[in-house]
């Protein structure tokens, strides 16, 4: 009995043990209306569009060659064709244009050079022009035409020597008999802008007088300055000596006014256009030859020319106006 009565007595006194402490776990549920964010990494930009190695490889062949006008051919279908690459095609289409600059200012430097330190007699061109005709049976006659042009373009000074003859019998009559020559010296202001100087000789007595002198000057302007086409304007006062063959010697002021025109229409085509008018008292004369060229073999031409004269003061018994229309073979140094 003892025994057991202890036994329940340390059961009485013993306190319970520690009961295992509970974990809280707390919620925190979102408003209703929140949206939770997630953020992401940014995603990798997608790698550039590469030009095509074909037409890559026509770029460069295009721009190795230096033409100008191939490569902008190219580069034009090359933007219309592949417009994702148009970035690249106009880097290489800069880096070729800062190339053909490159080239011509050297270039342009060079030719500078070598026209400053040129003697007077060097860089001179030149052309002779000949013609002939001859006429048999019912009419007979013949006619001869020859000219010759020296030109020479320097730094600043730019000069030109001219000089035609032109001589025609028919039926045994002289029917034509002209001749003029003329130097002229330019100036150049700049690329278009120039003073010029004129000494002039003519004879031709169809027209009235056997002799005529002319000195003058002025301003010329290159009014249009292309690869392919040139047109000079040119203005200023002159002084006119004349012996008239039913007037006797006149000496008078005049106003000289001329256009010149240079048109290359083919590698192998030219027209040409030289016009000239003076106004003075009593007396206006004019004349203008229009000409086409086309190369025959090497600087061999051949040039088909229409001229044209007016004189006012002409002899009475003789037309104030005279034609020409001239076949001639013209040969260039």
């Amino acid at each position: 009995m003892l025994p057991a009565l202890a036994l329940i007595a340390n059961a009485a006194v013993t306190p319970p043990a520690p009961s295992a402490p509970t974990q809280q776990i707390i919620v925190i549920a979102p408003a209703p209306d929140v949206v939770p964010l997630i953020e992401a990494p940014p995603a990798p930009p997608p790698p550039p569009a590469r030009l095509p190695d074909s037409v890559r490889a026509l770029i460069d062949a295009a721009t190795e060659s230096g033409d100008e006008a191939a490569v902008a051919t190219i580069m034009r279908f090359a933007r219309q064709t592949n417009p994702e690459t148009v970035g690249q095609i106009d880097a290489l289409d800069a880096e070729f244009a800062a190339k053909v600059a490159e080239k011509k200012a050297i270039a342009a430097r060079q030719r500078a050079d070598a026209l400053a330190n040129a003697a007077f007699l060097d860089l001179w061109k030149g052309e002779v022009e000949a013609g002939g005709s001859r006429l048999t049976g019912n009419t007979t006659g013949f006619g001869l035409y020859g000219s010759l042009k020296l030109s020479r373009e320097g730094l600043r000074w730019r000069n030109t020597l001219t000089a035609r003859a032109d001589y025609q019998r028919t039926n045994g009559e002289t029917v034509t008999e002209r001749g003029i020559a003329a130097w002229q010296p330019n100036y150049k202001v700049d690329d278009r802008l120039y003073a010029y100087g004129l000494v002039q000789y003519e004879h031709d007595r169809f027209l009235g007088y056997t002799d005529r002198y002319t000195g003058g000057g002025g301003i010329g302007y290159r009014v249009i300055s292309t690869p392919t086409l040139k047109v000079d304007f040119e203005g200023g006062p002159a002084v006119r000596h004349t012996d008239f063959v039913e007037q006797g010697a006149v000496t008078r002021l005049a106003g000289r006014a001329s256009l010149g025109v240079r048109w290359a229409i083919l590698p192998t085509l030219n027209f040409t256009q030289d016009a000239a008018a003076y106004v003075e008292e009593g007396n206006h004369n004019a004349t203008a030859t229009s000409a086409i060229d086309t190369k025959l073999i090497g600087t061999l031409k051949a040039r088909l020319s229409y001229n044209v004269t007016y004189e006012r003061g002409a002899l009475a018994s003789n037309q104030s106006t005279d034609t020409i229309t001239r076949a001639t073979l013209v040969y260039g140094f």
